[in-house]
């Protein structure tokens, strides 16, 4: 199973701080992933992504890029893994959500 690319989602406060804050630590926005004014930005720096989210949920999200996030879910079930959130839809874009033993939120977000 590969859950793919790997990002942080951040619940923030006050999203333009926030993007200030990781500009000056050496991420740069990416272009069409959110902005300001929508309230969620992407930002990366090397190979390391973060996004930034004013307002959309509550704690901190570990997300994962899969290449085909249906079938991921598939396998995660049939580990006996409980789906929280399940993916929409037969094909195309989608994510899927669970918790860890701890509660942590990991989403797998297949665009």
């Amino acid at each position: 199973m590969q859950p793919g690319l790997f990002s942080l989602s951040l619940a923030v406060s006050d999203i333009a701080i926030s993007k200030t804050f990781y500009e000056t630590l050496g991420f740069e926005a990416m272009p069409s992933c959110g902005s300001v004014e929508e309230k969620w930005v992407i930002m990366k720096s090397g190979q390391t992504m973060i996004g930034l989210f004013e307002g959309m949920f509550e704690g901190n999200v570990l997300t994962f890029n899969p290449a085909d996030v249906r079938e991921l879910e598939q396998r995660l079930m049939d580990k006996g893994i409980e789906i929280d959130v399940p993916v929409k839809g037969e094909e195309g874009p989608g994510h899927c959500v669970v918790k860890d033993p701890d509660g942590n939120t990991i989403m797998f977000d297949q665009f």
